[in-house]
């Protein structure tokens, strides 16, 4: 598998031109891999030795099922306490360095490629052994009476097939870490992968939330009615309705860490409905 990209922070020159490639709009938000510097990181409660670039945050009017970060956690730090709210699910995907977690007493070593989730309420604690980067993806889980919760697992991408998009040569695919038709998921967090040549063909447009974040490669995304050209580092945050398409040109693959609520009615009670706890 192909190296994911990390951002690793710092700041510009001086002498560098300050109009850069971000957009922000009533539908979508992209944010350029330039704009991952060390002025706009923040800090964690309870964190040692970290520092995260937060990328996507629920707003009203806008996206409001998620969160995403992307972490850089020094080696020796981590937390004992990642996140106190426990009506919080998470999604991490590794893109570079080695990590421990330990989720309800079970201890997982995790590398670049791997992919945890923690369900919510779950004890678990992280600590990274070499400098770890991954993407943190947090939820309210939506609870449904009569259907249980899914368990914590870890495992990595190079142990899930890709699955091919049907008429498509092969050249668009996704790498899926659980059944999309498992109801207990509330949320999906896949890899999609395009080979050179390889589109979406008609402009999506749905009520799913996204984030985007490029992993590897290069393409031209249509984001309502703008194309803009997306490489490694990139970022796209879409709300519901925001039409969609794409064309990979290559040289090589080009590849994205994909999120999506799913598999819930829509709430007639606000943004997230009843939590885990409560109504």
């Amino acid at each position: 598998m192909s190296g994911y990209y990390s951002p690793t922070g710092g700041l510009p020159p001086q002498t560098s031109l300050m109009t850069g490639r971000a957009i922000f709009t009533e539908s979508f938000a992209f944010i350029p891999k330039g704009c991952f510097s060390d002025i706009v990181t923040s800090y964690l409660p309870h964190w040692r030795d970290t520092k995260l670039w937060l990328i996507a945050r629920p707003m009203t009017g806008f996206s409001e099922t998620f969160s995403q970060y992307v972490m850089q956690v020094q080696a020796g730090g981590g937390s004992d306490l990642p996140d106190a709210d426990p009506t919080a699910e998470h999604f991490l995907f590794m893109t570079d360095g080695e990590m421990e977690i330990t989720i309800n007493g079970d201890k997982h070593n995790i590398t670049a490629g791997g992919y945890a989730f923690i369900p919510p309420a779950a004890k678990w604690t992280l600590t990274a052994t070499k400098t770890a980067h991954f993407h943190w993806i947090r939820k309210r889980y939506e609870v449904v009476e009569g259907i249980d919760i899914p368990p914590a697992f870890v495992t990595n991408e190079k142990d899930h097939p890709l699955i091919t998009m049907p008429n498509t040569n092969g050249v668009w695919g996704t790498t899926r870490f659980v059944d999309p038709a498992d109801i207990r998921y509330d949320a999906h967090v896949n890899i999609v992968t395009f080979q050179p040549g390889g589109v979406i063909p008609f402009e999506e447009t749905h009520v799913m939330e996204h984030g985007l974040f490029v992993l590897e490669g290069k393409a031209v995304y249509k984001l309502n009615q703008t194309w803009v050209e997306v490489e490694a580092g990139d970022f796209m945050w879409l709300r519901a309705y925001c039409p969609q398409a794409c064309y990979a040109a290559g040289p090589g693959p080009f590849r994205y860490l994909l999120y999506k609520d799913v598999n819930r009615h829509a709430s007639l009670n606000g943004v997230f409905g009843r939590g885990v706890f409560g109504r």
